[in-house]
């Protein structure tokens, strides 16, 4: 009963608010180790020695190294300064790299907040899916509203043929009857 209690305790942060920490980056979608460490109720520069300890866990495609561009690109994105922080460009996690770190980081916190993480990256997932079903929808609306038009556009050059061309006059029709004088 205890246990439970301490759980329902750690701090539950919405969905939205974690997803709005979820960034694209080389195409993937990421999270700062800053970040992370926030989440998780620890330090960056412990977040990071404990991955550091565990780099095995850590491939490539689970956690990389920010380039200085790519850096400085999300400060400039951030709107902070250069005044103070980091010496070096953080690294980043994918969202497998966000699952590992609930075996490199074994707290209760740190096992709830990778529940909320997931399901942030599990929406934001859905919702990138339903943009692109309903991008595909219009696409093919306008599709159909192309073919409609030219099918329009056909019936009335037709039509307009039709109103247009001048109806020949028909010659008589019948015999010619010259009338002989008396």
């Amino acid at each position: 009963m205890k246990e439970e209690k301490s759980l329902n305790s750690i701090v539950q942060i919405p969905t939205e608010r974690i997803a709005q920490l979820i960034f694209i980056i080389r195409g993937k979608k990421i999270m700062i180790d800053k970040d992370l460490a926030s989440l998780y109720g620890v330090t960056t520069g412990n977040l990071n020695k404990s991955v550091q300890r565990n780099i095995t866990r850590f491939p490539e495609d689970f956690m990389f190294q920010l380039s200085k561009e790519e850096y400085d690109n999300l400060i400039f994105q951030f709107g902070t300064s250069r005044w103070g922080g980091r010496r070096h460009a953080p690294y980043v996690f994918t969202e497998h790299g966000v699952t590992m770190l609930s075996s490199v980081l074994r707290s209760e916190r740190a096992v709830q907040m990778n529940i909320s993480i997931i399901r942030a990256f599990i929406k934001l997932r859905e919702m990138l899916a339903t943009n692109k079903d309903l991008a595909q929808k219009i696409a093919e609306l306008e599709r159909g509203q192309k073919e409609q038009r030219n099918l329009l556009a056909t019936v009335y050059s037709v039509v307009k043929q039709l109103i247009e061309t001048p109806i020949k006059s028909a010659g008589k029709i019948g015999f010619n009857v010259e009338e002989k004088p008396d």
